[in-house]
C-alpha cells in the first residue's frame, strides 16, 4: 500500500494562478497537486481546500484519524497569521504538519511576518513558490522510511 500524505489549503489558494500573480505566480492549485503526483508516483495524496476555518480543522483530525496517512502538508493561507484554533488543533494531534507558503511571509507586511502555527508544526517553508510543497512532501517521505 502507498504511504498518504494528506494536502490541506485554506482560504482564498483555490484562486491560485488569477489571484495576485505578481505574488503567488500563475500556477494553479490543481497543477500544484498534478506537480506533487507525477514527482512522488508512489505516495497517494489527499486533497483539501476549504475557504472555511473550522473546516480546515476537521481535515486535520481525518488526517490523524487515518492510519495510512504519514503526515500533512498545509498551507493556511490568512489564518496563518489570525488562527489559534488550527495551531490548537495542530498542537493535538501527533502526525508531523508541515506549514508551507507559495511566498516569503517574511518579506511582507508585518502582520504577516506572524505564524501562529509555525510554533507547534515539524517545519515551515516559505518563499519557494509550488516547489515548497515537494520539498514538504520529500520531507515527510523520509520521514516516514
Amino acid at each position: 500500500m502507498k504511504p498518504v500524505i494528506a494536502v490541506i489549503n485554506g482560504p482564498s489558494l483555490n484562486r491560485l494562478g488569477t489571484r495576485e500573480p505578481e505574488i503567488y505566480g500563475y500556477t494553479t492549485l490543481a497543477q500544484i497537486i498534478q506537480g506533487l503526483e507525477l514527482e512522488f508516483p508512489h505516495v497517494t495524496f489527499t486533497h483539501t481546500q476549504t475557504n472555511h476555518e473550522g473546516a480546515i480543522i476537521d481535515a486535520l483530525f481525518e488526517a490523524q484519524d487515518n492510519p495510512d496517512v504519514i503526515g500533512i502538508i498545509l498551507n493556511a493561507g490568512a489564518y496563518t497569521h489570525t488562527s489559534l484554533a488550527i495551531s490548537d488543533a495542530i498542537a493535538a494531534i501527533s502526525k508531523p504538519v508541515i506549514e508551507v507558503h507559495l511566498s516569503n511571509i517574511f518579506a511582507r507586511e508585518p502582520i504577516r511576518h506572524i505564524s501562529l502555527i509555525s510554533g507547534v508544526c515539524a517545519g515551515s517553508i516559505c518563499g519557494l513558490g509550488p516547489q515548497s510543497y515537494n520539498l514538504a512532501a520529500r520531507y515527510l517521505m523520509t520521514q516516514s522510511s
